[in-house]
């Protein structure tokens, strides 16, 4: 981060400095007692089963140099550094990083949606950084504290930074948009993620229209020609609006195929000839997300030729429909997190992908969470729709026995099973070479260790 000194910390969080600065400057703020060293701040915060005051003398022993608090342990005096004294150490947190973000010369990537906000995030970095130095959301730090982070580990050369902004609960996205004050917003989809908080799409709607509202006269939003609510932000946008989408919108993907290896399509920018793109992931969605990232690309002035090159070499977060061979069997770990969107559109991606003569598709499914009075229905429907595409479908977890009931209507052939090792084991002994198995459900789910019991990654 820009280096910045005690007294500008204590006039940003509205705190009191207790002890002496003595010339003290901080170029790393941080939250974990582990990521400490030279020139570091720590924030003690609260969570349901922990405190991090707790933690200020090991934070202090760890290297930290200076202490964000908003009370004041019996030792904390004897350590021998510097406190700046809060009424809240998270509102301190989130204080400190608009300010911080106040006085960096970059423009502002935001991003939320319903599905695809890491991927796009992703996508978008890899683009960008064909062109400028960017400082990026790491992996999925997304929400009320690792945003604040984020912007506080940008760079003073950096030139763009990419925001990821997650939710839960209605009236968090407009907090984070404070903090990040975006210059572009991309809003992926609307879907039904944390419907059990917000009660309907349109709840969910709106909560992430709170980005649209938040960007400048001057600024952009970027939108998906496919989003049923893409009118619905543009309305609720001062700023110009830029439309993607697969085969329409000013940037568009044509000609798209899905391969065993990924997505192939022409990038097609209104005013530039089109450019072929070799993406390494599959699936359409995963191209509406690439169409999204290269919309900020073009906002801030880059070609087709130098986006499409960003897109061809970009990597994605774990978990995220990367495939591996195991035993000849092809494995799509897209086990990062799950709602009814997101399954439909990974099974979709499946049943697109070629396989070989004797090849059969399975899909390993675990609970979806957060649906609320929406749970046992969505559960439902997502197993009908997987069996009635011809696909082997396997559920895991008493939670996501529902997935099976609805796909039993279909299939006599869906399975079930309570025990992660038992449903690890069956996988073993069944799947063969030229099989391909996707693996699916929210991180309660655990469905990672399903797959990585049953087949091996290379």
């Amino acid at each position: 981060m820009k280096p910045i000194s005690i007294n500008e910390i204590v006039t940003a969080t509205g705190g009191e400095l207790i002890g002496k600065s003595n010339d003290l400057v901080v170029t790393v703020v941080s939250t974990d007692t582990r990521n400490l060293g030279e020139g570091s701040l720590f924030v003690a915060l609260r969570g349901d089963n922990f405190d991090g005051h707790a933690f200020a003398a090991k934070a202090v022993g760890n290297g930290a140099e200076c202490l964000l608090l908003d009370t004041l342990p019996e030792d904390v005096k004897d350590l021998g550094v510097p406190v700046i004294l809060v009424k809240n150490s998270l509102y301190g947190l989130q204080r400190l990083a608009k300010w911080y973000r106040s006085k960096l010369g970059i423009k502002v990537v935001g991003l939320t949606g319903s599905n695809g906000k890491t991927s796009t995030k992703d996508f978008t970095a890899a683009i960008l950084r064909k062109a400028f130095k960017v400082n990026a959301t790491e992996g999925n730090l997304n929400n009320h504290i690792g945003l604040p982070l984020s912007v506080l580990s940008t760079e003073e050369d950096d030139e763009v930074c990419v925001l990821e902004m997650g939710m839960n609960n209605a009236g968090e996205i407009a907090p984070l948009c404070d903090i990040a004050a975006p210059d572009i917003g991309i809003i992926t989809n609307v879907g039904t993620a944390h419907i059990e908080n917000l009660g309907s799409r349109e709840g969910i709607a709106e909560e992430k229209s709170a980005l649209a509202r938040a960007l400048p006269a001057e600024g952009t939003l970027v939108v998906n020609a496919g989003c049923d609510f893409a009118d619905y932000f543009m309305e609720r946008s001062v700023s110009r609006v830029l439309v993607t989408g697969n085969g329409r919108g000013a940037i568009r993907a044509e000609n798209l195929k899905i391969k065993s290896s990924g997505s192939s399509f022409d990038l097609c920018i209104d005013g530039q000839d089109s450019v072929p793109v070799e993406l390494g992931v599959c699936g359409k969605h995963m191209v509406d997300n690439a169409l999204l990232a290269a919309g900020a690309a073009v906002v801030l002035g880059m070609k087709a030729a130098s986006i499409a090159a960003g897109l061809n070499e970009a990597v994605l977060t774990s978990g995220r429909l990367r495939q591996f061979e195991s035993s000849g069997v092809t494995i799509i770990d897209d086990t990062y997190n799950a709602n009814p969107d997101s399954v439909i559109a990974a099974i979709e991606t499946l049943t697109d992908l070629p396989v070989a003569a004797e090849g059969r598709r399975i899909v390993v499914l675990g609970v979806m969470a957060e649906l609320g009075i929406h749970a046992d229905p969505e559960h439902k429907r997502i197993g009908e729709f997987a069996a009635n595409l011809g696909l082997k479908v396997v559920s895991v977890g008493e939670q996501a026995v529902k997935i099976n009931e609805g796909a039993r209507g279909l299939s006599d052939t869906a399975l079930h099973f309570n025990d992660t090792d038992k449903a690890a084991q069956w996988l073993k002994e069944f799947c063969k070479n030229g099989d391909t198995v996707l693996f699916k459900g929210s991180r309660m789910a655990r469905m990672e260790n399903v797959m990585n019991e049953a087949f091996t990654s290379n």
